[in-house]
């Protein structure tokens, strides 16, 4: 990856409904050559996917909970059973398995108080084995970005 395909990364960030012509432009390339760099970083992975991103509170989604999840079973079946059941809720918009005193993390967007509690109790009810689930909500959101920082 060289300079000229940061650039182009950079600028999709930014506003990926930017037209090949305005990439190009952007990056001093003419389309086509601008076209196969974006088709390889598609082809490698490194382009995911393309999307809008939506303000949550605009749509009545203004409780963003960061979930912490301690658990004694650590079988590879007990695992695939987990991974699909917050899989399938849409509140989980990330989930990590983490090192350290927890062993999962998710970060959950709901419209409130009485939302959380539904999410919470489809949560502990699903699967069996979770020892201690603590929760904190946000008050302010200071930074958000989905820009990954590409300096070199």
């Amino acid at each position: 990856m060289d300079k000229t395909d940061r650039r182009l990364l950079a600028l999709l960030q930014q506003d990926c409904s930017l037209s090949l012509q305005e990439l190009a432009d952007a990056v001093n390339l003419t389309t086509t050559p601008c076209w196969k760099r974006l088709k390889r970083l598609e082809e490698a992975g490194i382009i995911q996917g393309r999307v809008a991103l939506l303000d949550p509170e605009k749509l009545g989604l203004g409780l963003t909970a960061f979930v912490l999840i301690k658990t004694q079973q650590h079988s590879s079946q007990w695992y695939s059973q987990f991974v699909a059941a917050v899989d399938a809720m849409p509140e989980v918009l990330g989930f990590w398995r983490m090192a350290g005193e927890y062993d999962y993390l998710m970060r959950v967007q709901v419209a409130d108080m009485k939302r959380y509690d539904d999410f919470y109790k489809r949560l502990v009810n699903s699967v069996p084995g979770l020892s201690d689930v603590t929760s904190s909500f946000a008050m302010e959101q200071i930074k958000y970005t989905t820009a990954l920082p590409l300096e070199n």
